[in-house]
């Protein structure tokens, strides 16, 4: 046998498709993961939870989103380097796979950038919520983590195929249901920023002022949209500004 007719066999041609496709696969996963570090994706992932766990599992998110983009040349190589060779005589099979996997690369591209924004949302909220002490707000942030994540869910289901019909009809019950039991569970919450705007725009008390609200009384510390800070023989009260206007309120004069 010449080196020509060696060189022609499908199963030579299969093993140098497949050693080409594991090579470019490695230098697209380097290539991606200096690409997402340059561009500040370490910066902005740090602290999520999603970064954490992979972490602790001895990788980072960008090494898993550079590796997925190898594995996914990485799957090309081998159901290309089957179909030359010849293993199965499947050749429909392997076209239906070969058009599949892009479907369910983005998919699982879709997943882990879901749970990267959402953990990434909560903590925005959280630290933006993070003023205001109310027991209602702290379902918020975990409100905002899991629609993020339920849509991101629906985008990659929809990109494999999957009827979401139904589950875009869920989504939109459990908008409505979020914002009717939002309206209710925050009522305070409303009352209290609606009383806060009040107090920032007429000023009644400013900070240094001694006031009582009720049965507290104390130098003002503070006033923002949602409670007023004062402190009474180094004892601080945050009460919230609805207070205000439920309660007896006095300005104390010397």
């Amino acid at each position: 046998m010449d080196w020509q007719t060696f060189l022609d066999e499908p199963a030579v041609i299969a093993a140098a498709v497949l050693a080409l496709g594991f090579v470019v696969g490695y230098l697209v996963g380097r290539l991606n993961q200096e690409l997402l570090s340059a561009s500040g994706v370490p910066e902005a992932v740090e602290g999520t939870p999603f970064e954490r766990t992979a972490q602790s599992l001895g990788t980072s998110t960008v090494e898993i989103v550079a590796r997925l983009s190898s594995w996914f040349i990485y799957g090309i190589a081998v159901l290309t380097a089957i179909h030359i060779a010849q293993l199965l005589d499947t050749d429909q099979f392997w076209f239906r796979i070969t058009e599949f996997i892009p479907q369910v690369f983005i998919a699982v591209l879709v997943v882990i950038l879901g749970f990267i924004v959402a953990d990434k949302a909560e903590l925005i909220v959280s630290e933006y919520l993070r003023s205001v002490k109310l027991p209602e707000v702290a379902i918020i942030p975990k409100l905002v983590k899991y629609t993020v994540l339920y849509v991101a869910f629906l985008i990659a289901l929809g990109q494999i195929g999957v009827y979401i019909q139904p589950l875009l009809i869920l989504l939109l019950v459990y908008t409505v249901g979020v914002i009717i039991l939002g309206a209710v569970a925050f009522k305070d919450f409303l009352v209290s920023s609606a009383a806060g705007i009040y107090l920032l725009l007429n000023q009644p008390y400013g900070i240094g002022d001694e006031i009582r609200i009720g049965e507290q009384t104390g130098i003002v510390q503070e006033v923002d949209l949602f409670v007023t800070k004062i402190e009474n023989n180094g004892e601080e009260y945050i009460i919230p500004n609805r207070r205000v206007f439920d309660d007896e309120i006095a300005r104390v004069r010397d």
